[in-house]
């Protein structure tokens, strides 16, 4: 690969990561609201937390297709700093009480953000397992398929790290709050929400995939493992 097609490289990889970490951090910023989403056969009540997160898990998939295990660790690292840093900026801001003129109260700050280091705790530990989960999960099937059928490492590894994330989630989040049947729902409506997007964004993923082996003439089973580029 020419220095030309590796500062593109460099370039993309911290599109993708910037993409990942504030689709993160959008997910635990908005986890406090509960909706429904009627999908015509099934009303699923979810977090509005769970509509991005399914993005980050679609990002790790062609980080990990393209750059490879290490470089996409890196990136599930940065965004647990990323939600960390967030979570102390919310702290600072809560700590400095509100002019009388300010838009937003006390009150409402709190009534929007009072859960959220619980939300972003629960979520972060939910996060670091279902991410490791996936990645590895994703290189376990492609040297068991030899590169071949991207579809089975995206759906097989989203699936189980899936089902991971959300029962952490909403273990830690509503342990002691709620009964194992109300948990047992938003667990199952969670996970099946999240695995049908990962079943929908597998054509994305391969023509995502597809476009970016093509532009930097990568063979099938290929990453882009420069070390000393970024």
């Amino acid at each position: 690969m020419n220095n030309k097609n590796l500062k593109h490289a460099a370039v993309l990889y911290s599109v993708l990561s910037a993409l990942f970490v504030a689709a993160l951090v959008t997910t635990n910023l908005i986890a406090n609201k509960f909706v429904q989403v009627d999908l015509g056969f099934h009303v699923f009540e979810i977090s509005a937390g769970v509509l991005p997160y399914p993005l980050t898990f679609l990002i790790t998939d062609i980080l990990s297709e393209i750059y490879g295990q290490k470089k996409t660790q890196r990136v599930v690292f940065a965004g647990f700093f990323s939600a960390l840093l967030v979570l102390g900026i919310l702290w600072l801001a809560h700590v400095f009480p509100a002019i009388e003129s300010s838009p937003v109260s006390d009150a409402e700050y709190k009534t929007v953000f009072k859960s959220s280091g619980r939300v972003i705790f629960s979520s972060m530990i939910a996060y670091l397992a279902a991410q490791f989960v996936d990645v590895r999960l994703f290189h376990f099937w492609k040297r068991l398929t030899n590169g071949k059928h991207l579809w089975i490492r995206n759906n097989f590894s989203t699936v189980l790290s899936q089902l991971t994330d959300t029962t952490l989630v909403v273990s830690v989040l509503f342990w002691g709050k709620m009964g194992y049947a109300e948990m047992g729902i938003l667990i199952l409506n969670g996970w099946v929400f999240k695995v049908l997007v990962a079943f929908v964004d597998t054509p994305f993923l391969y023509a995502a995939v597809f476009g970016i082996k093509k532009y930097f003439g990568l063979k099938a089973n290929e990453e882009i493992r420069d070390e000393g580029a970024f």
